[in-house]
């Protein structure tokens, strides 16, 4: 399946780069077939029961055990935040967006691409113009997506808040983006909130923030997760703090540290 939706993504890689060949502004015209063809290896890969079955799993993970787990190069840097609250959790595959600063085109593009289930993950970087607002997020809501995670702005706020689609992002600007620049879609990873971010990569955010897991590892990453928290949720707060002083003493003890 990997194999598959690879080939997929490259076919249209060519498309998007021979566009950005001939300049920014030029018209990107990529066929009906070429995208129903991206979008069926990834609904595929996506759509397989053992897949959803994961990502299920890790909707019952808090990103900080995640991160005790991974470190901080899989934990986006606080400046993406959840833009309303209380936020719920929310842990799909990620679906990379490149967009240029101050442009929003390939965003667009996404909401009609990108499948049920999937966290739209953008690379931009600018705080001048929203990448999003209102209706953007009410149709990737009405097709399912999971969820944005912007390194960038959004608008709109009070409409996205009462449709409770959720948006981690850097904040607030009433100014939108233009639509101008070819960027990736799903093809390529992408930077955001300082974490390195490939397509199917596991996407886990709430109210703690948002932390990556690479698809190579997310089995494996799962069962120490869910190890952890039922390791933690067996232990009494007496039994926590007996451990934790002696812990601590401990590394006092080692830096000669005495009161």
């Amino acid at each position: 399946k990997m194999a598959g939706r690879t080939r997929g993504a490259v076919g249209f890689s060519r498309l998007i780069r021979s566009a950005q060949l001939h300049g920014a502004h030029t018209p990107v015209r990529i066929s009906s077939k070429d995208m129903q063809r991206m979008a069926s290896v990834f609904s595929r890969s996506l759509s397989s029961s053992s897949n959803l079955a994961l990502y299920s799993e890790y909707s019952k993970v808090s990103p900080t055990v995640l991160t005790d787990i991974l470190g901080a190069q899989q934990t986006m840097h606080s400046k993406i935040r959840p833009q309303w609250g209380p936020m719920p959790r929310i842990a799909g595959p990620a679906f990379t967006v490149q967009c240029a600063p101050g442009d929003h085109l390939m965003l667009h593009a996404a909401i009609h691409r990108a499948q049920p289930g999937s966290i739209i993950v953008v690379e931009s970087g600018d705080e001048t113009a929203a990448l999003c607002g209102g209706n953007v997020c009410a149709v990737a809501q009405h097709r399912k997506i999971a969820a944005f995670v912007l390194d960038g702005m959004m608008r709109d706020l009070a409409e996205t808040r009462a449709n409770k689609f959720p948006v981690f992002a850097r904040g607030i600007t009433p100014l939108a983006a233009k639509k101008n620049a070819v960027g990736t879609l799903n093809n390529d990873a992408v930077v955001c909130g300082g974490v390195k971010v490939s397509p199917g990569d596991v996407v886990v955010a709430d109210e703690e923030g948002v932390v990556v897991v690479p698809a190579a590892v997310a089995e494996e990453v799962l069962q120490k997760a869910l190890q952890k928290q039922a390791k933690e949720a067996s232990t009494s707060l007496a039994e926590w703090q007996d451990d934790h002083y002696k812990r601590i003493q401990k590394l006092l003890d080692a830096k000669g540290f005495k009161l």
